[in-house]
């Protein structure tokens, strides 16, 4: 559905300077998925979207998007894809139906079919009831609904969503998401997406493309990329004078690493936290090493990016907001 080839884009700010955006990207995303592009602000990620929706020509390199090349065939992309930007995208004083409707026109749809599909995303949205309502007058949760439905009126193969929830609340986050998920079963979408909430990229994708510096740094699943690149925590209470003993049995788990030691507990990274804390117990009792307490903590994606670039992903995004 995607390939990318070394695309890039350079910024030309004056005479004497360059910002090199994209640097280089190649990927590739298959029918079907659902990836999400994580990396701090300024990292790349909707310079590199822009790209891919032709709103931009890349600097060098190559893309083609649902099977056209999004430089010599643009055209066709666009009635491809389906784009939800950061910002909204419907006229504040346009009805909510009235919006539908005349995108719907836009691409090519009779009037019959453009009335019909506006029908059908009003009810599977949840936005029938605000038909003739002005824009200006939704809710942003609102707003957001009729973003996306204003991106799956031609019905795409693939859908690009730009922070589709920042700003909203935990609920209407969890709302919104329900919506796209079941529009995407409903449609057997693709769907590319950036955020910055980390726990969406968790839990609803299925692949993970970190970038930084307009780089691809790392590219997998989230539980892949949590279990090789950070890996699990077990922390572990003992009683005084016992923390040299532990860490010595702890030292001949597998991946055991990143040991500290904070009052009577004493902490370590290892490979697979389920499966090294039985037994580093069971050797514990054997040595006679007493243990208080014990726990298994899982590593999130702010883990995988602070141990790829050393700085938290979270406090990078805040920093340059």
């Amino acid at each position: 559905m995607i390939s990318t080839r070394e695309l890039t884009k350079d910024f030309v700010v004056s005479r004497t300077e360059t910002v090199h955006a994209v640097r280089g990207i190649s990927l590739d995303v298959e029918p079907g998925e659902l990836v999400a592009v994580l990396g701090p602000n300024g990292a790349g990620k909707t310079t590199t979207l822009r790209m891919l929706t032709t709103l931009i020509g890349p600097t060098s390199g190559t893309a083609t998007v649902a099977g056209y090349d999004v430089t010599s065939h643009p055209s066709q992309v666009r009635r491809q894809i389906g784009y939800v930007g950061q910002g909204n995208g419907a006229g504040h004083q346009h009805r909510v139906g009235d919006e539908l409707y005349g995108q719907g026109v836009i691409y090519g749809l009779d009037r019959r079919a453009a009335k019909r599909r506006a029908e059908e995303l009003l009810d599977g949205l949840e936005l029938k009831d605000l038909a003739q309502r002005k824009v200006s007058e939704l809710s942003g949760g609102q707003r957001r609904r009729l973003d996306v439905a204003m991106g799956l009126v031609h019905a795409p193969s693939l859908l690009f969503l730009d922070e589709p929830s920042t700003g909203l609340d935990p609920q209407n986050r969890a709302n919104l998401w329900d919506h796209i998920l079941r529009m995407r079963e409903q449609y057997a979408m693709t769907i590319v997406l950036t955020t910055h909430y980390l726990d969406e990229a968790d839990s609803m994708a299925e692949r993970v493309v970190v970038v930084d510096h307009g780089e691809v740094i790392a590219d997998d699943t989230a539980e892949a990329l949590k279990t090789r690149l950070a890996g699990d925590r077990l922390a572990l209470t003992v009683a005084p004078g016992n923390h040299a003993r532990i860490r010595e049995l702890a030292e001949k788990l597998p991946g055991a690493r990143e040991f500290e030691t904070a009052g009577d507990q004493v902490s370590l990274r290892v490979t697979d936290g389920p499966a090294a804390l039985p037994i580093l117990l069971g050797a514990a009792q054997q040595y006679g090493v007493p243990v208080a307490a014990a726990q298994v903590h899982r590593p999130t994606l702010d883990d995988v990016f602070l141990n790829l670039t050393g700085r938290s992903l979270r406090d990078a995004n805040g920093k340059a907001a």
